[in-house]
């Protein structure tokens, strides 16, 4: 039989339940039960950082919250999956709002290009490879990821769990306690506002990023994570119309750029940790909902 490991702390006494499964993940609760700790005995303001080749380009403010409502502040952000996509305009808009970013790429081309970006700190390396992931987020305050693929053969590695958990690791084991998981509509307690006949084309994608969210749902309670759950994906410019909502039942089609606005909102909002939200447009069209449900827009400020 396999044993089962789960440590639960209540009334100050350890309960412990061993699970082969779960071997690989005490280290990473007990860093972020650490980092949660220390974090109450350093004052708010204080960061780790670490001087790269793009630093030195030009001096950096700090990305502010939600319309100057006084919040976390972030001098450096990684970003998993920042090369194209979300994840793209993730880092531009973080650079444009003046935060320095750390970009874990795997081509030279996507590299070079970012690079060239001010602000910018382009990593080549794999997200599979969670040394490669812990190496660029070093001196990170907040870390962020869009990681999501395709079509992959059976039995093959998803980088929608295996990156993300990566992702995810590193910033428990590095004390990098703000996390924002970009996953999609349909993980989690989400599944039943995904139509049936989307579901079951996407059902491994989705079981895979669901996977990745429940690492933070479960083990990082000390953890300032958020998750964001986009509707179906448009590559057409923002419309600014673009909500978070609580209501799992939400469903609905928005722009790759909105999506990315609405997560560096969530980013800086001190009403989002530990939050999951759905990502949707009220005012795009979308076949999925027919009905025209209408959701309750989260206040981010």
């Amino acid at each position: 039989l396999s044993t089962h490991i789960n440590i639960q702390l209540t009334s100050s006494i350890f309960r412990v339940i061993f699970s082969d499964s779960m071997l690989r993940l005490l280290p990473l609760a007990a860093a972020a039960l650490l980092a949660g700790v220390c974090s109450a005995f350093v004052p708010a303001s204080t960061f780790v950082s670490r001087t790269t080749a793009s630093s030195a380009k030009k001096s950096y403010s700090s990305l502010y919250m939600v319309e100057g409502q006084g919040g976390q502040t972030y001098n450096k952000v990684f970003v998993a999956g920042g090369s194209k996509g979300v994840g793209r305009l993730v880092v531009d808009k973080l650079v444009g709002s003046g935060t320095g970013v750390v970009a874990l790429v795997r081509s030279e081309e996507a590299a070079a290009e970012l690079n060239a970006l001010d602000g910018v700190t382009a990593v080549i390396g794999d997200a599979f490879d969670y040394k490669a992931v812990e190496g660029a987020m070093d001196g990170c305050d907040a870390a962020m990821s869009t990681l999501g693929g395709g079509t992959v053969e059976e039995g093959k590695q998803r980088v929608d769990y295996e990156g993300n958990s990566n992702v995810i690791e590193a910033a428990g084991i590095l004390g990098v306690t703000r996390v924002v998981l970009i996953t999609s509509i349909g993980c989690g307690s989400s599944k039943e506002a995904a139509p049936p006949s989307v579901f079951e084309v996407l059902k491994d994608v989705l079981s895979a990023k669901e996977r990745a969210e429940n690492i933070l749902i479960k083990y990082y309670t000390n953890t300032n994570w958020t998750i964001i759950r986009p509707g179906g994906l448009k590559s057409e410019p923002a419309t600014g119309k673009a909500i978070l909502t609580e209501d799992n039942m939400a469903i609905g089609s928005i722009h790759r750029e909105d999506v990315a606005a609405l997560a560096i909102q969530a980013l800086t909002s001190p009403k989002t940790k530990q939050k999951i939200l759905s990502a949707v447009d009220p005012e795009i069209t979308s076949a999925a909902n027919v009905e025209g449900r209408v959701v309750e827009a989260f206040a981010l400020a």
